[in-house]
């Protein structure tokens, strides 16, 4: 090939490449199950109506007279007694072709995964009986960290330290032995399927599986920004053509008092138990938990195929910090770095926002740190833009943040 006709293919291809990446994303299903709401209909109720889902913990979840103690520096013990919950649903473990003898091995995120996936994709258009080239769907979703199911199953091997407290405390060794297995019986067994059942991973692999998809499964942990992380990399699935659809989004069910002890001792939560995002009196986060799913088309794909279309997505940004002071400190020009990306992406003047969308933890540093960002970024711009986080409405659903705000 002669070296003029090698530059005109590159040539070609950067054209196509950039054809292709410039393609709006069509969103045409989703589903969620965020506190107080438990499908995308009472969600968006919710949202309508600035319902407030912040409750009192539920003793399903942790007991506060074992647990709260005002004092931020009290050793074991969490100053934060209210938070965004899941009301309880019904799951039959018989659809989803599980044993019910298994559930308990199981984590919840697992579980209400594939209950939640599946609605997407029936709300998508797309159920399980219907005929569809599943090799080209991908399941890529933000989960982070372990799962809850590893706090039970790893409170089971103290029983060595138990037995020898009890020792000390001069108690015989049959007594000792009645006491520890009395311990044990209020934590959840080991058993066969508990090693899958308390993975992070599984859950894209149990809901690809189930749904018979044969794309990419893959969760990315990228902390409060799990959800969007994924949101990313499927879109540049769809974008590089490696898959035709994608099923994304957040998912959390960790809140329990071991997430509570992680966010009292950094120390995040809101003393007052009040989510008020970018408010001058905010003094901290509050907890939620939920799951929340979108799937995902090309949009010329989307029209061809006669999907209903909720939205567009036209370009995304990402970015890291860099140095900074603390490995958990926003960072001004990481953020701005981010947004600049998004917008250059999508080809989209800022001026024509109307809304946004935050972060909007709570926490005084993140909200004032993402507000001077946000407004150096819009700097110089005319016109005015609304911003807002749904934390103030269900929490902080940490993998499912993202997913929410979506």
């Amino acid at each position: 090939m002669s070296e003029s006709a090698n530059s005109e293919t590159i040539k070609a291809s950067t054209e196509k490449m950039v054809s292709v990446n410039s393609e709006p994303i069509a969103i045409i299903g989703m589903a969620s199950y965020f506190p107080q709401a438990k499908n995308i209909e009472s969600f968006w109720h919710l949202l309508r109506n600035g319902m407030d889902a912040i409750t009192e913990v539920p003793e399903s979840h942790w007991r506060t007279e074992d647990y709260y103690d005002p004092d931020p520096s009290a050793k074991d013990k969490t100053y934060g007694r209210k938070g965004g919950f899941l009301d309880p649903i019904d799951f039959d473990p018989f659809a989803f072709g599980i044993s019910p003898s298994a559930l308990e091995a199981i984590d919840s995120t697992q579980l209400l995964a594939l209950h939640v996936g599946r609605q997407a994709m029936i709300d998508a258009g797309y159920p399980e009986n219907r005929e569809f080239n599943r090799d080209r769907v991908s399941c890529i979703l933000g989960v982070t960290g372990t799962l809850k199911l590893v706090i039970p199953l790893g409170a089971r091997l103290s029983h060595p330290i138990w037995r020898k407290a009890l020792k000390e405390a001069g108690v015989a060794d049959d007594i000792a032995d009645e006491c520890v297995r009395r311990i044990q019986k209020e934590f959840v067994p080991w058993q066969e399927q508990s090693f899958p059942g308390l993975l992070g991973n599984v859950v894209a692999g149990r809901l690809a599986s189930r749904l018979n998809f044969g794309g990419t499964n893959t969760v990315l942990d990228a902390a409060c920004a799990s959800s969007l992380s994924a949101l990313s990399a499927g879109i540049m699935e769809l974008q590089t053509h490696r898959a035709d659809m994608v099923l994304t989004g957040g998912m959390d069910t960790f809140n329990d008092i071991f997430m509570y002890l992680c966010f009292s001792k950094t120390p995040a939560l809101s003393p007052s138990d009040e989510a008020r995002p970018y408010c001058q009196d905010a003094d901290g986060t509050v907890l939620g938990e939920g799951l929340g799913t979108l799937v995902l088309k090309r949009l010329g794909d989307a029209q061809k195929d006669g999907d209903r279309i909720y939205a567009l997505i036209r370009g995304i940004g990402t970015s890291s910090d860099g140095k900074g002071q603390a490995i958990y400190s926003p960072s001004q020009k990481g953020q701005i770095k981010a947004l600049g990306r998004a917008y250059e992406n999508a080809a989209c003047d800022p001026t024509t926002m109307g809304m946004i969308e935050g972060h909007g933890t709570g926490t005084k540093v993140g909200d004032r740190v993402e507000l001077a960002a946000l407004e150096e970024f819009f700097d110089g711009h005319a016109g005015k833009c609304a911003l807002g986080s749904v934390k103030s409405q269900i929490g902080h659903t940490k993998a499912a943040a993202g997913a929410a705000g979506m």
